[in-house]
């Protein structure tokens, strides 16, 4: 979520120059411990320990240029790309995401 994060406020910087403004850029997360690390901006005694990548997402949402929400883990899209999956399940997010399957039958 973190680099996520960072790509998507450089994205954003860049289409400024467009003169395209966005706001609050929602970012997809099926961790509620996550998401609500981002959102408290109190500091817990097993918090102190996080790394600045997590501090960086805070300090974002709280200036309004992301958004975090959550994601149930089965419409988790980017799974496809970070998880080892079965045929099945594979082949649902590739729909989802709107892939075309091209292999040639003969």
């Amino acid at each position: 979520m973190g680099s996520c994060c960072a790509q998507s406020i450089w994205i954003k910087h860049q289409l400024e120059d467009y003169d395209i403004h966005l706001d609050n850029i929602p970012l997809t997360c099926d961790s509620t411990s996550a998401i609500n690390l981002t959102k408290n901006p109190i500091m817990h005694s097993r918090t102190k320990h996080i790394e600045i990548r997590h501090h960086f997402i805070r300090d974002h949402v709280a200036k309004g240029e992301c958004k975090i929400e959550y994601i149930d883990t089965n419409n988790q899209l980017a799974d496809i790309f970070t998880k080892p999956l079965d045929r099945e399940r594979f082949y649902v997010l590739r729909n989802e995401l709107g892939i075309l399957d091209f292999t040639c039958t003969t």
